[in-house]
């Protein structure tokens, strides 16, 4: 599996033609409901078909573009995208945690539920690099008008760097317990809004709910249950300060189905409403 991830860099790097266009996508205007946003920069290179998605373009505009292959779509954080997946692709999607890199190739059959192939695999992201910096230098050029040729350039840097850190992992990265629970923290931050739960993040990392328990109590110091919904008021207070959605949208936009029940948590855990939360 490590191997197919720096297979797929290297065919990136080494051919400088293979991916010739960058998207960016924005954050000024609201994101529609089941958008992907989440607080870390993410890449998504297409190796293959047609890859659709709704995004906030360079003009403030929200559109429907499409990404043939050989294209990438870079999403600072906070940032939004909202791919369709209507159209048979492989994507590469590269995640920037904290802690750790997440790397998901994807690949879909037009006119098929579902997908036919995924692999995920991740690495512990190094801090105090450059790497921080060229992530960096992505999020501010995509507020620029101006793009070309320093996107490619910081791409290409991105890769090699993503590259090396797969091939030469830092040490700590051997810890077999510290990277499944880094790689659930990565995916709870992706599907915060989605109806997951111990049993269903368990299944998707092919561990029991037992052993996912045990791992947050060991790695994080705290309940899954506890992570889930620190992960979901944390973006409930973004979107309370930076969104005027209506409390039950914030609700179901972070994963509570019962407005109610939302309002209740978030007075328990901040000490204010959500609507005293938004004013203060």
């Amino acid at each position: 599996m490590k191997n197919t991830f720096a297979d797929l860099l290297d065919n990136a790097i080494t051919d400088s033609e293979s991916f010739n266009k960058i998207w960016f996508a924005g954050d000024s205007t609201p994101p529609p409901e089941s958008s992907y946003q989440v607080n870390f920069p993410r890449l998504e290179l297409v190796f293959k078909g047609r890859y659709e998605n709704l995004l906030e373009t360079e003009q403030q505009n929200v559109d429907n573009i499409f990404l043939d292959s050989g294209n990438a779509l870079f999403i600072p954080a906070n940032a939004w995208n909202k791919p369709s997946w209507n159209h048979e692709c492989s994507v590469l999607s590269l995640l920037f945690g904290k802690n750790q890199l997440g790397l998901s190739l994807v690949s879909k059959h037009e006119n098929e539920e579902g997908f036919y192939d995924v692999i995920k695999y991740s690495v512990s992201q190094r801090t105090g690099h450059a790497i921080e910096h060229i992530l960096s230098a992505l999020s501010t050029l995509a507020h620029e008008k101006q793009k070309q040729p320093v996107d490619r350039y910081l791409l290409q840097a991105l890769l090699s760097y993503c590259k090396e850190m797969i091939e030469n992992p830092c040490d700590e990265s051997s810890r077999r317990s510290e990277d499944i629970f880094k790689g659930i923290c990565i995916y709870v931050q992706e599907n915060f809004h989605r109806n997951i739960n111990r049993n269903t993040v368990a299944m998707r990392f092919n561990i029991s709910p037992n052993h996912l328990s045990r791992l947050f109590r060991q790695e994080g110091h705290m309940r899954f249950a506890d992570y889930i919904s620190w992960v979901r008021l944390e973006r409930a207070k973004f979107m309370l300060k930076r969104y005027n959605f209506r409390l039950e949208e914030v609700a179901q936009r972070c994963g509570y189905q019962d407005s109610n029940y939302f309002c209740r948590v978030f007075k328990r855990k901040t000490g204010k409403t959500p609507t005293q939360y938004r004013s203060y």
